[in-house]
This record gives structure tokens, C-alpha cells and sequence, in this order.
């Protein structure tokens, strides 16, 4: 597949995935592909019912949020880790992990968590270590402050009835 760009007189043509690479990212770490992977496993890891869940919470901005700053030590960790998440999605059934049924993913998953996932990435980092780094952060995307990129709209707040935290060392506490 490709396309054609008119600029002048002269026509580039480039394969469709060349133009697709050449996008902005509306991500700061992600690429698009590892930001729905993201999305999909946080959304696993915390589903919705009848509250938000991890999709709903914007972990996968949390995340993303966090992996240019405070969690820099974590980028090859997830740029490797994503990419074995799609490695076994294919060696077990034969196609990427947003692509399965939630049935399937939560398989996967388990897989991921118990060490016994398949694919040559795992030989080179622990799964279940993968696994914990990213339950880890998708944790703190849904329960932290939403200053940090993550818990749109107070959703844990909300689900666990309780109201913004106050922070110390901020005058907002009534004076007696």
C-alpha cells in the first residue's frame, strides 16, 4: 500500500507505515500501538463495572506521563515488555493482545504474572517482573493524585466515596 505527496512539481511516494511512523504522537513515550496495548492491559488489570476503570481513569496517561520523568529507568523495561506482550499474545493465539477477547487477555495476563509466559522476550527479562511493574504503575494511575496524568474526573475518589485529599502544606484547611 502506499500514498503520494504532490509537493511542486515533484511526487514522493512511501509506503503507507513510512507516513504513519513520520506522525506526531499525541504520546510523549508511546507509540500509538504501545499506548492501546497500554490502555487494553491497565483496563484488565482494573475493569470497569459500575465504576470507571483503568481506560476510563486514563492510566495509559499516567503512565506515559510518568516514563518521561520519574520513571525514566523503566523506558526499555516497557519499550521490551510491550513488545513480549504481543510476542506471547501471538505464540498463544495467533494475535495481538487488543485484539483478544477479555477472556483471552486476562489469560495472557496470568501467563505474564506466573512467569510462564511464551516468546524469546522473556528470556531476556522476567514476565511476571513485567507484569508487576506495570500492575504497579497502573495502580498508581488509578489511585493517585490526577495532578500526576492519571485518575481522570476523581474516578477512584469517587468509587471509594471519599473526597480530594487535602494536601499538606496548602492552606486549605478552615481556620479554628
Amino acid at each position: 500500500e502506499v500514498f503520494s505527496i504532490v509537493s511542486g512539481d515533484v511526487a514522493i511516494v512511501a509506503p503507507v507505515a513510512l507516513a504513519q511512523a513520520a506522525a506526531p504522537s499525541r504520546w510523549r513515550f508511546f507509540t500509538e500501538a504501545e499506548a492501546r496495548l497500554v490502555d487494553a492491559i491497565t483496563e484488565q488489570i482494573i475493569p470497569a463495572d459500575q465504576d470507571p476503570g483503568g481506560r476510563d481513569a486514563g492510566v495509559v496517561n499516567f503512565i506515559d506521563k510518568q516514563l518521561v520523568s520519574r520513571y525514566r529507568r523503566h523506558r526499555q523495561t516497557y519499550r521490551e515488555g510491550l513488545r513480549g506482550v504481543d510476542e506471547t499474545s501471538r505464540a498463544m493465539f495467533d494475535s495481538e493482545f487488543v485484539a483478544l477477547s477479555a477472556e483471552r487477555q486476562i489469560e495472557l495476563l496470568k501467563s505474564l504474572e506466573s512467569g510462564r509466559a511464551k516468546g524469546e522476550t522473556w528470556g531476556k527479562q522476567s514476565s511476571s517482573a513485567f507484569f508487576g511493574l506495570i500492575r504497579g504503575h497502573t495502580m498508581q494511575g488509578f489511585y493517585g493524585g490526577p495532578q500526576h496524568g492519571g485518575n481522570r474526573g476523581y474516578a477512584s475518589y469517587k468509587m471509594l466515596g471519599i473526597d480530594y485529599p487535602q494536601i499538606i502544606g496548602q492552606n486549605r484547611y478552615p481556620r479554628k
